[in-house]
């Protein structure tokens, strides 16, 4: 599998989590670098705890599913 389909994958593991609060997530991109940047969607996008969302949820799932991630940042726009 793609690296990119093994993220996006991860991201469908705690998207149900985002939902029930109102939010949601997209991949925007992976780089060469194994950045994965996402863009946090509805009431996560401003969201005071979405930096620990991102960071305590979303980077964990990730990085577990593809140990090859060194981080998740979330994008604007």
């Amino acid at each position: 599998m793609h690296i990119v389909q093994q993220v996006e994958a991860a991201l469908e593991e705690i998207r149900p989590y985002l939902k029930g609060d109102g939010g949601d997530i997209s991949l925007v991109e992976v780089t060469d670098d194994f950045i994965v940047k996402v863009r946090l969607e509805g009431s996560c996008d401003g969201c005071p705890l979405s930096m620990q969302t991102l960071k305590g949820g979303v980077e964990m799932v990730v990085k577990k599913s593809v140990p090859q991630i060194t981080e998740v940042i979330a994008v604007e726009g």
